[in-house]
């Protein structure tokens, strides 16, 4: 597979990258230098054993348990003054939380039904943070309620919940965040203006709550400079908020840590690095985690390499004979598992058995009669000429936000099955 734009990314048959990459946008000044690079992600031994031998139908994800325990370790090796909250939505796979309670990660969850499979899993509610800023005043009672404590808002109105049903609560306070330099930016629905970001801190420690801030530098963030730019600035709400009696207790520095798709990125150490620097530099006493808590949200990071999609070609065809683009539609689209296509902003990589021989322009598509169930046309991918109908597309580093955007019956297809894998 061949891709236009910033990256030229060539797959083998085992899933191992080369890159060239334009180094233009590289890091800033202010923060570590780093190598951008794709890392080698070839599969597992225990996803090429489960792929070699299944015959479950598709579309399904398999997810590696032990390489989502491997990412954790380097992750925390990168950033040890921070307390891993994974981002359940990005995977609730049951042998994925357990593992990660096992490991004795903490979780983000946003809704109760994911509160209610971390305490399935084994995690204690004190280990729960409900990141979402947008929840019925009932689901606040029901988390409450569980012993959850830690709830964060971006508006007067959802503070009023909180001290109506949760007067005892931790509350921490969404910052908006521009999001440049992410592949999926979270900025348009989420998050305060500072000023009333101190706002809410301060009366949220009015009311005798512990307080902190939040921010997330949009998924798959690419620029290291993300984290120095926004504590930068929340280093002026600390000081404002301080002035009225509101001093943070916690400081949740969001996700943005990258999965391996198409473009380049960055080694995890650098952005330990880099966030490390950022946190020290405008939080020093906090940057041993000593004067001021400190967490992480990392959804994609942890699962997207440990997972694969493997989908069936169900057509290939021309809009007419003279038209050298294939059209390849795959029993997996945008309302099926796929929906990070949209915009064409998560460009995953494809795996085939014809790997190899020679290639050719495509649209990729999916299988439901909606004309928005196009995955890519914009970007070149580019696939096999003897690709047929039958054949199989390996999606890798499909482990995030595949299964949990995958809608019921659409269609009349069915949802992704999912499977995990371990060598334990």
């Amino acid at each position: 597979m061949a891709l236009t734009d910033r990256a030229v990314v060539l797959t083998d048959a085992a899933g191992a990258l080369t890159a060239a990459t334009d180094s233009s946008d590289g890091p800033d000044a202010r923060i570590p230098s780093c190598d951008v690079s794709i890392r080698d992600v070839a599969l597992s031994p225990a996803l090429e054993r489960f792929l070699a031998r299944t015959d479950v139908p598709t579309p399904f994800v398999v997810v590696d348990v032990d390489v989502v325990e491997d990412r954790y370790r380097q992750l925390v090796a990168a950033l040890p003054a921070a307390g891993v909250f994974y981002a359940v939505k990005a995977n609730p796979a049951a042998a994925l939380l357990a593992r990660l309670v096992e490991l004795g990660s903490s979780f983000d969850v946003a809704s109760p039904a994911e509160i209610d499979a971390c305490l399935a899993a084994g995690a204690t509610p004190e280990r729960i943070s409900y990141g979402n800023t947008i929840k019925k005043r009932r689901d606040i009672a029901y988390a409450n309620s569980c012993g959850v404590r830690r709830f964060t808002i971006d508006a007067d109105a959802e503070l009023d919940k909180i001290i109506d049903v949760a007067p005892a609560a931790e509350v921490c306070v969404r910052l908006r965040h521009e999001c440049g330099g992410a592949d999926w930016p979270l900025s348009r629905k989420f998050g305060a203006e500072p000023s009333d970001v101190t706002r809410l801190l301060v009366r949220s420690a009015h009311a005798g709550m512990r307080v902190g801030v939040s921010f997330h530098v949009g998924s798959q963030q690419r620029n290291l400079a993300a984290w120095d730019d926004t504590l930068q600035v929340v280093a002026g709400i600390a000081a404002d908020a301080a002035r009225d009696g509101a001093r943070l207790d916690f400081l949740n520095l969001g996700g943005g840590f990258p999965g391996t798709y198409v473009d380049a990125t960055p080694s995890i150490p650098s952005y330990g690095a880099a966030v490390s620097a950022a946190v020290h530099r405008w939080f020093p006493a906090a940057a041993t985690g000593a004067d001021l808590e400190l967490m992480i949200e990392p959804g994609r990071y942890l699962v997207a390499d440990a997972g694969v999609l493997r989908s069936e070609v169900v057509l290939v065809s021309r809009r007419s004979p003279d038209d050298d683009e294939r059209w390849v539609y795959l029993d997996c689209g945008k309302f099926h598992g796929l929906a990070e296509t949209m915009d064409e902003a998560i460009r995953y990589r494809l795996r085939t058995a014809h790997d190899g021989t020679p290639s050719g322009r495509v649209v990729l598509a999916g299988p439901t009669c909606d004309s928005a169930d196009v995955l890519y046309e914009k970007n070149a991918y580019e696939l096999p000429l003897t690709l047929g109908e039958g054949d199989m597309v390996d999606v890798l580093s499909a482990g995030a936000y595949t299964t949990t955007y995958s809608s019921v019956g659409f269609n009349g297809f069915p949802p992704l099955a999912e499977y995990t894998v371990t060598n334990r």
